[in-house]
């Protein structure tokens, strides 16, 4: 592609790199300049204009855009995408559903090598997504790029993309009361909105007392795809109230703590078919917090196991917390 300032009278045919403000109207960036355009700009005065003209084998922003686009994502309605028409150079791939984003990152980096006008953007690996979020943007910077560049790019993106969709449809909850405890009826509001978020629902909720063998019990027969645990008082330890009342009931533990801060006391079981999340305090506020990456994978049906846990910490620093009785930041411990 050259780009750079031609006179007016040779532009014919090229593409317009800067709008231009005519006696009506104006001329967007982008056009490809006809004899008309070409007219109007002489009456406007203008003796030359900055064009980009493609050469042999180039191919067009939007051209370009829409082929990698058709790599990533050949089949949109198995990927769970909708692929937008090209505009501008840009390509986006829309969310048709909830459920998270699973990506090739390899693949994702290794188009981003091909050429430098060819961009990929995306949200992170196993983003929770809703309906109508975008997942990713192609854009090709210039107005065109070489065409072999677009296949070297389109060859390394096959499949890249996709949407993982939601195939557990509900999950049952069992919360744990001591007396003076947290409010559970906000606790139990925010994991409601947390499910129904991902298009499921909270098919059941149970209130039992903090106490190894009640929960064991509640947990034997709780409706749900998914068994959900939110205790009254923090789950310290892989052998606290929580994490035995899954082995008593005869499940298991797969992993006590996560390196995702808020969320660093979640830990995950078994219970015959059904995964058990035990969620970590932080889950009774709305905010983001390390159950969401546990909680929408598993909705979707993505293994999770404990060394897929061990590897959120980078990334897992969510936010800081100013109340937390550990200072950071050389704030000073309040003696009260």
């Amino acid at each position: 592609m050259k780009f750079g300032p031609v006179p007016v009278a040779e532009a014919e045919g090229a593409v317009l790199a800067h709008s231009v403000a005519l006696e009506k109207g104006r001329l967007r960036k982008g056009a490809v300049l006809t004899a008309a355009d070409v007219a109007a700009l002489v009456a406007a005065g203008l003796n030359e204009v900055i064009v980009a003209r493609l050469d042999p084998g180039d191919l067009g922003e939007n051209a370009a855009a829409a082929r990698i686009a058709a790599a990533l994502v050949p089949d949109p309605a198995a990927a769970g995408l909708r692929v937008t028409e090209p505009f501008t150079g840009r390509v986006n791939l829309i969310a048709k559903a909830p459920g998270v984003a699973v990506l090739d990152v390899a693949a994702i980096e290794a188009v981003n090598r091909v050429h430098p006008m060819i961009t990929l953007a995306t949200v992170p690996a196993f983003q929770q997504m809703e309906a109508g979020g975008m997942v990713a943007t192609i854009k090709i910077i210039a107005y065109a790029v070489p065409g072999a560049a677009v296949e070297q790019a389109a060859a390394v993106a096959a499949r890249a993309i996709r949407m993982a969709g939601v195939v557990h449809r509900s999950a049952g909850l069992v919360v744990t009361d001591i007396p003076g405890g947290p409010d559970n009826a906000k606790g139990v509001a925010s994991i409601r909105g947390r499910v129904e978020a991902l298009g499921m629902e909270l098919a059941e909720v149970r209130t039992v007392p903090h106490d190894t063998g009640r929960l064991a019990a509640a947990l034997g027969d709780l409706g749900g795809d998914i068994a959900l645990i939110l205790t009254g008082s923090a789950t310290s330890d892989i052998d606290d109230v929580a994490p035995s009342a899954v082995r008593r009931a005869g499940g298991s533990v797969e992993r006590f703590g996560m390196p995702v801060d808020p969320g660093n006391l979640l830990f995950l079981g078994q219970l015959g078919e059904r995964v058990v999340i035990g969620l970590p305090g932080c889950a009774r506020s709305p905010a983001l917090n390390g159950a969401d990456w546990v909680l929408s994978r598993i909705a979707c049906g993505i293994e999770v196991s404990g060394a897929d846990i061990a590897g959120m910490g980078v990334g897992g620093l969510l936010k800081e917390i100013p109340t937390r009785p550990q200072p950071r930041a050389g704030r000073k411990r309040s003696e009260t």
